[in-house]
């Protein structure tokens, strides 16, 4: 395939994937679960990168407090669905990729109509457990590869970040439950994912903080920046590039 027959953007990319993995990477569609710090660069990075069909799923709406770590939101799209937001900001700036927004909760019942037809690669950045333990289960059974993202958040430290199976990480709360959960499935290995062996930053809050509602259940703010979490988002498109381009996500 002659590198002509894709835009001019892509050249660099074309050059580090070759011409062979890179017509895999525009033939492939890819789902990525969340559109938080961490999802959203993940999708912005895939979108660049050349992805064909990308679709970004969330149920949630910006608040003011996505700022700070959002990389396409800003003042204007406060109260927009997080998906949509995603969409337009891609639909400008990568036209040559399609872009889906679903406004949807993953949890078991909603995975059939999710996952079917089924994505070449879906992308875990999901940052409450039972979703991201269901999302993860329903994935290996169905035989879909899997790319997760641990905990980002209350972490400043990017020399502590890794790439690797769920089986070798380590330090990261979330990890270890995700990792119990999955074993007790009789999933011992098997999602490539990315995590921090910082131990994070635990800040209380005011006396007066009011706990954040989270469909029916409470949830503490967690304190975050962009950068960690952009760095698991970039980390975790690498992956699936990388996977989807040498033909093992297949």
């Amino acid at each position: 395939m002659n590198s002509s027959t894709f835009p001019d953007r892509f050249t660099r990319t074309v050059d580090l994937y070759g011409q062979e993995g890179f017509a895999r990477i525009r033939s492939a569609s890819v789902t990525v679960f969340g559109q938080g710090g961490v999802g959203s660069h993940a999708a912005v990075a895939l979108a660049r990168g050349g992805i064909g069909r990308l679709t970004v799923v969330d149920f949630d709406v910006v608040s003011v407090s996505s700022l700070n770590r959002h990389p396409c939101a800003g003042p204007d799209d406060i109260g927009r669905p997080k998906a949509d937001v995603m969409a337009a900001f891609l639909g400008g700036n990568c036209p040559d990729s399609e872009v889906i927004p679903v406004t949807a909760f993953f949890h078991r019942d909603s995975a059939d109509e999710l996952l079917v037809p089924a994505p070449d690669h879906v992308v875990d950045a999901i940052d409450s457990l039972n979703p991201k333990v269901a999302l993860l289960e329903e994935c290996l059974r169905r035989g879909i590869p899997v790319t997760s993202s641990m905990g980002a958040a209350s972490r400043t430290d990017v020399t502590s970040v890794h790439a690797g199976d769920i089986s070798e990480t380590s330090v990261c709360p979330l990890a270890a439950r995700v990792r119990r959960f999955l074993r007790r499935q009789g999933y011992a290995k098997g999602v490539p994912c990315v995590w921090s062996t910082e131990p994070p930053v635990a800040r209380p809050l005011p006396a007066n903080e009011p706990r954040l509602i989270d469909r029916g259940r409470e949830r503490q703010r967690l304190a975050s920046s962009m950068c960690i979490p952009g760095v698991f988002g970039f980390s975790v498109a690498s992956l699936v590039l990388g996977s989807i381009a040498a033909g093992t996500a297949e």
